[in-house]
């Protein structure tokens, strides 16, 4: 082992008074050729070009050194910072980190380095610990450490000793800091020549007159004369930025034009007035106005707009103003990976039956309703989007793509509202919400939330235990990080590490590359709601799916008029308005047939309401048709008289049921059923005399005849007037009858019709009250059958006290009316 001498000269040492420093800051400095200025204040020089330790300390189990070493000039030629095992080193007018040269401003896991005025920052995010020093053309002129915190136990290096003796002399300038130096005078005037030590090199005694400055600060004299008193030039800032020695520490930039920084140091400031333009290289001064924008590393003019799939942007001042977003929230199920309607994401640790999102419904005798808004019509819409996806939409605004391979995934759409609830969320716009649980209370545990909204039975999700696949993911992977890869134009709108650390969890239990297919399939998928497409990844990714038949892969196919009975009448699945999904369908030239097969339109079978016919000609009817490219063509069925329209139902079958005046009044089916014939056109209706009119002026049909709207007739007590083809009755008073007459044929007062023929003395009628005392009977006698059924009956009436007695020997008809 060979012997290293090390020659260490430390010349003098003496007390500062305290500078006023905020609670619990402790700083440590070395400047000029070898000043250290310790955390307890004291200051000493010590001239060497061996490493020394600043500091060396260990808190919450994180360790820091940091080590400096000066060259023969007395500068700083290297700097070793040392934090929780990562090394930064400052050498040769770079910075670097483990080993590789960075740019700044450069963000790491444990700290953040960034320029700070004219000076370069190292902020550590574990330790309360930051690192200022000041470069200059031949290495580092200043440095200090700041430690917001009390002193720590144990603490070794120069910062936490006090060696020093030595002196110099530098009376010139230290005479316009002598108020401020005080008693200190001498002391300082000895730390000077110490630090010239016979020489004159700039920068190192530039930097000592800098720092007694600042200790000095603004109002004293020395503020204002330190640099031409010492031939101190100012430092040099790029661009047309300009050197302040007192100022922010981050200057108003078009990023952020309006800085309300306390921090004030030497910095590099615009002209006043104008910011600086950070979207370029180079350092510029221009107004805010005259600020560009960038957005996925593409810069944008004042007042140029951008377009995405859901919003228009305008630059303005430097930012976006951007429209309303107009694309639908999505709630997204991937698997155990779940993005509410808010934009929250989370995973469930769990295998259950989960109520993804509830509505609440009110439903009575006569109507549905959600949100107090009646639901007239509960239609739903099913159908193949592609290969790969299910499509369903409703009247009442749900629409859900639902992914059937390789993985069962859901993408779900609703219409806001205030009783949205279940493991997608509130959708409220409010995302500390959303962790809503079934009895309407508010978790910050996932998995107890999630478990709030499960129905039945749960088996937990084992974790990953399958070493080689995790490899096999966390590799493949970058392929979806590539800066400059197949998803780097998707980057800037679409972040990537969600997707990746869903399919490093997945990749445990999934087989290894159709696992790493869905984790892109749903990033693009992703890219393409934000209206970005990102290519031909499947081709590049060995992902393309096997096709049925004569099926094509295609990234973007829509069912809307893709099938061969779409050519037969309207499509419903063009009034679905969805993103655009990936899988296999038929290509622009052909369309599905019912054999699930891509045919030619000349090979396609039409469709009409009696089933589908094959291409060439078929009798319908009755009638000669021909199916040719899809289409049914068939003779017209019907002669019509002016006014009316001919519905042929091969062609376009529509309901005609509903259109007479006679139909107002009779009950219809419900099928809407079409039968071919002349009907009066859209909006009116056939009269009873064959004429087309408005519904209001329908006619109406009594016993035979025909009414026209306003006439009225009288029945059964009742006045009834046709109104739009219905009889609108009102009841009229009217007087009962009750009649008997021939042998014992009796009609009541309410219209019953019995015969009954005794011999003896009958009440017909009997009337008690105030206003009445009547009574009426009928004596039977005898009946001649050879003669018509002629009777004798003896009719008494009372009425009061006074009694009429009348025999009737002939046929005789007996009428009570009251």
């Amino acid at each position: 082992m060979s012997n290293v001498q090390y020659n260490w000269e430390i010349r003098f040492c003496f007390i500062l008074r305290q500078i006023t420093l905020k609670k619990k800051e402790n700083v440590c400095k070395t400047y000029g050729s070898g000043i250290f200025y310790t955390f307890n204040k004291t200051a000493f020089h010590l001239k060497t070009t061996c490493p020394v330790t600043l500091t060396r300390f260990s808190h919450a189990g994180v360790d820091c050194h940091i080590i400096v070493q000066r060259g023969p000039n007395g500068l700083m030629d290297r700097v070793e910072i040392i934090v929780n095992k990562v090394t930064t080193l400052v050498h040769n007018n770079t910075v670097t980190v483990e080993g590789s040269r960075i740019s700044l401003p450069y963000d790491h896991t444990y700290q953040h380095v960034f320029h700070y005025g004219i000076y370069t920052r190292l902020q550590s995010k574990v330790l309360p610990l930051s690192v200022t020093w000041y470069s200059v053309a031949n290495g580092v002129s200043s440095l200090w450490m700041q430690l917001n915190q009390d002193l720590v136990e144990g603490m070794s290096g120069l910062c936490g000793h006090k060696n020093s003796s030595g002196y110099c002399v530098c009376k010139n300038l230290l005479s316009h800091a002598y108020e401020c130096l005080a008693t200190k005078y001498q002391t300082y005037l000895n730390l000077c020549y110490k630090n010239m030590n016979g020489l004159w090199h700039r920068e190192s005694n530039c930097s000592f007159f800098k720092e007694l400055s600042l200790m000095c600060g603004s109002s004293s004299p020395v503020w204002s004369v330190w640099r031409s008193k010492s031939s101190c030039s100012q430092p040099h800032c790029p661009g047309d930025m300009h050197y302040a020695e007192m100022g922010p520490a981050f200057p108003p930039t078009c990023s952020n034009p309006q800085n309300y920084t306390t921090e004030l140091t030497s910095t590099c400031l615009p002209a006043e007035g104008k910011v600086l333009n950070d979207r370029v290289d180079g350092y510029h001064s221009i107004y805010v106005e005259e600020c560009p924008c960038v957005h996925a590393k593409i810069m944008y003019a004042p007042r140029q707009e951008r377009r995405t799939k859901c919003q228009t942007c305008t630059c303005i001042r430097g930012n976006w103003a951007c429209s309303a977003n107009t694309c639908p929230a999505k709630c997204i199920i991937e698997g155990q990976f779940i993005t509410t309607f808010d934009g929250k994401q989370y995973s469930i640790l769990d295998k259950c039956t989960f109520v993804a999102a509830r509505e609440r419904y009110t439903f009575s005798a006569n109507s549905i309703q959600l949100n107090n808004i009646e639901i007239s019509d509960l239609s739903q819409t099913v159908f193949w989007q592609s290969s790969m996806f299910i499509q369903v939409q409703t009247s009442f605004g749900l629409k859900m793509q639902v992914q059937i391979s390789p993985e069962i995934q859901i993408y779900l759409n609703l219409p806001p509202t205030e009783n949205t609830k279940g493991l997608c969320g509130t959708f409220n716009n409010d995302t500390s919400d959303d962790f809503t649980t079934f009895s309407g209370i508010i978790e910050s545990s996932v998995q107890l939330f999630a478990q709030s909204w499960s129905m039945g039975t749960c088996t937990p999700i084992t974790g990953c235990i399958n070493t080689d696949n995790e490899i096999f993911a966390e590799e493949n992977c970058d392929q979806l990080k590539d800066p400059l890869g197949l998803f780097a134009v998707c980057h800037d709108y679409v972040p990537v590490s969600p997707f990746v650390e869903a399919r490093i969890y997945s990749y445990c239990s999934t087989a290894l590359q159709e696992c790493l297919c869905v984790s892109f399939g749903n990033y693009a998928k992703a890219c393409a709601t934000q209206g970005i497409t990102v290519g031909a990844w499947r081709s590049e990714t060995n992902c393309i799916p096997l096709c049925m038949g004569n099926l094509r892969f295609t990234y973007a196919t829509l069912a809307c008029n893709h099938t061969c009975r779409s050519l037969s009448g309207p499509d419903l699945t063009c009034e679905v308005v969805d993103d655009s999904v990936e899988g296999c369908g038929c290509t622009s030239d052909s369309h599905l047939s019912n054999q699930q097969t891509c045919s030619p339109r000349p090979l396609c079978s039409c469709h009409h309401p009696g089933g589908d016919t094959p291409p060439g000609p078929v009798v319908i009817g009755g009638r000669q048709c021909l199916c040719e490219n899809g289409q049914l063509h068939c003779p017209k069925v019907c002669n019509c008289t002016v006014g009316k329209i001919c519905v042929d139902c091969a062609q376009i079958p529509v309901d005609t049921a509903h259109r007479t005046c006679e139909s107002l009044t009779k009950p219809v089916s419900e099928d809407n059923s079409c039968i071919s014939g002349c009907y009066c056109p859209d909006g009116l209706f056939e009269d009873h005399n064959g004429g087309c009119v408005a519904h209001e002026n329908c006619t109406c049909e009594f016993s035979g005849r025909v009414y026209e709207t306003g006439q009225s007739v009288e029945t059964n007590c009742k006045i009834c007037t046709c109104r739009g083809g219905e009889w609108s009755c009102i009841d009229e008073a009217c007087s009962g009858v009750c009649e008997v007459f021939g042998n014992g044929q009796y009609h009541t007062f309410d219209s019953k019709w019995y015969r009954f023929d005794g011999h003896c003395q009958y009440t017909l009628v009997k009337v008690s009250g105030c206003n009445h005392r009547l009574s009426i009977t009928v004596d039977n006698y005898y009946c001649v059958p050879e003669i018509d059924n002629s009777c004798s009956r003896g009719i008494t009436l009372k009425y009061w006290n006074n009694i009429a007695t009348l025999m009737v020997t002939e046929e005789f008809t007996v009428e009570v009316c009251l």
